[in-house]
């Protein structure tokens, strides 16, 4: 192939590198570059529910992601309000569970590193670090984009095909003047990890846990961490008219974790993160050679953690097909309209719809309907086919079969 028939990928986050390594499975060039001149470490995603992890499978990433995350084959949902567990949720006890039940608690930078260092020693893929895209021109065979190094130089990059996963603010999309369509949340979320471990709690405290509250309402999850030792996560909401200063003050994160389990010692916070929190989709994912995945074609809160999934389902979807058109001579608009209508409802009734539901079924204030919901619950953890559903729902098990259905 010519040096100008790969695909340039802007964005070396987890999707990003997802797609790369599958393009490269299927003996695609690729060409990635990425405007941080290293990758990020950060406190977002973690979890990958049982179709992404065939997807990781499939792609030889598994073993790697068991051995540097952490297996949780069970959700637990509480109120925080009585400190009553309402609903256990075990693939365990699944009638006909998935191939790998389970959820796989692996950080995205850890997925983004692993296949960043496979990357380095392939030839048919080339990583360019601190080099932003600046601009693209498009033609009837491809793409010519500029990007600017970190020293300011700039050069123009080809490609047959550009894909924007450079996030939620993504320059691909903005460049190819795509509308994203949707809402933001009036208050922003507040993500602190800790190092204490909740699990000393009791048996009530699974790896994934679920806080019914009207007021405070909370997702508690754990990770490995950086060091292997443990990371627990806690995310809730924020008041709208609450200050940057006064949320990301220590005293009031230390009296956040405290009032949600009071102890006599501090806690070890390691990380913060305060932000914005959308609901939009892209009202396309291709427009001629230029195509979007992740967050740069769809955002979500992270209550359910769905959001990387949906990216890395972006991923491998898109990679089928590029497949298919550089070595199969299958046309391209067609396979990539297909794209766009089977992520697209992936995402809208999906992702989207799962996620607007699970952050407004925690926070639910009315005292009927919020006590309907807990019982809706508990009834679904004790009766056997809906146990099954509850968990097919959550983790994405019937969204993705729908969505990849589509013709």
């Amino acid at each position: 192939m010519a040096q100008a028939d790969r695909v340039l990928i802007v964005g070396a986050g987890p999707v990003g590198c997802i797609l790369a390594r599958a393009l490269r499975q299927a003996d695609i060039p690729v060409l990635m570059v990425e405007a941080l001149p290293r990758p990020e470490k950060d406190c977002r995603a973690a979890s990958c529910h049982p179709p992404t992890i065939e997807m990781l499978a499939a792609l030889g990433l598994l073993e790697i992601g068991q051995e540097q995350g952490l297996i949780s084959p069970v959700m637990h949902y509480h109120d925080r309000v009585s400190g009553e567990l309402v609903g256990s949720f075990d693939f365990a006890r699944m009638q006909d569970p998935p191939k790998y039940p389970y959820v796989l608690q692996w950080e995205q930078y850890k997925i983004s590193g692993t296949i960043l260092e496979q990357l380095a020693s392939d030839p048919g893929a080339e990583i360019r670090m601190d080099t932003r895209l600046l601009s693209f021109v498009e033609d009837d065979d491809g793409i010519t984009a500029t990007v600017q190094t970190g020293d300011g130089a700039t050069e123009e990059l080809r490609a047959r095909f550009l894909v924007g996963c450079d996030g939620g603010r993504s320059t691909v999309r903005k460049l190819a003047e795509i509308a994203f369509e949707g809402f933001t949340w009036p208050e922003r979320f507040l993500k602190i990890d800790t190092r204490f471990d909740f699990s000393t709690l009791g048996p009530h405290i699974a790896n994934r846990n679920y806080f019914f509250d009207p007021e405070e309402w909370m997702n508690l999850f754990k990770a490995r961490g950086e060091d292997g030792s443990g990371l627990w996560r806690a995310v809730g909401p924020t008041l709208p008219e609450q200050t940057d200063e006064e949320i990301l003050d220590p005293a009031f994160i230390e009296a956040r974790l405290q009032k949600f389990l009071p102890r006599d010692e501090p806690y070890e916070v390691v990380t913060v993160a305060l932000y914005k929190v959308h609901q939009r989709v892209a009202e396309t994912f291709n427009k001629g050679h230029v195509l979007l995945a992740g967050d740069a074609a769809h955002v979500n809160n992270p209550v359910g953690g769905m959001g990387m999934n949906g990216g890395i389902h972006d991923a491998v979807n898109l990679a089928a097909k590029m497949k298919a058109i550089f070595h199969e001579g299958a046309e391209a608009k067609p396979l990539l309209d297909r794209y766009t209508r089977q992520r697209r409802k992936g995402q809208i009734d999906g992702v989207q719809a799962q996620s607007i539901d699970n952050k407004k079924t925690l926070a639910e204030a009315d005292p009927e309907a919020r006590a309907r919901k807990l019982a809706e619950v508990r009834h679904a953890s004790e009766t056997p086919d809906l146990h099954d559903a509850f968990i097919r729902k959550a983790c994405m098990i019937d969204s993705f079969a729908a969505a990849d259905a589509v013709e």
